[in-house]
């Protein structure tokens, strides 16, 4: 698959047009361009978090994003006060933990409110 091929197949899986609508920022044109970047790699292994991972098992997972993880990842680094040192790593970090933590974040965000 070429580079916008991949950009297109991602936008379509995120409703690209409504996130921007959304975030009028370039937060979602940044994790589009991250996902097409990591997609379209001919790396073995990709590091996420300080190990090395298989591309293939990356991948993957990039693909099973939707528009409710970019939501979570954007609202999650407006809460972030933290200085980040190395953004790139950092937001593909996140993107590829979204489909398994923003789950248990709302659930914790509803029982600090409702607690």
């Amino acid at each position: 698959m070429d580079r916008y091929e991949l950009r297109e197949e991602v936008k379509a899986n995120i409703d690209f047009e409504n996130l921007r609508r959304a975030h009028p920022y370039d937060d979602v044109d940044s994790l589009l361009e991250l996902v097409v970047d990591v997609l379209g790699s001919t790396a073995p292994a990709l590091r996420i978090a300080g190990e090395n991972l298989p591309a293939d098992m990356v991948k993957q997972r990039l693909r099973r994003l939707d528009s409710t993880h970019i939501e979570y990842i954007i609202e999650t680094m407006r809460q972030t006060t933290t200085k980040i040192n190395t953004i790139r790593a950092y937001l593909l970090t996140a993107l590829y933990n979204a489909p398994v933590t923003m789950g248990p974040y709302y659930s914790a965000a509803v029982r600090h409110d409702f607690g």
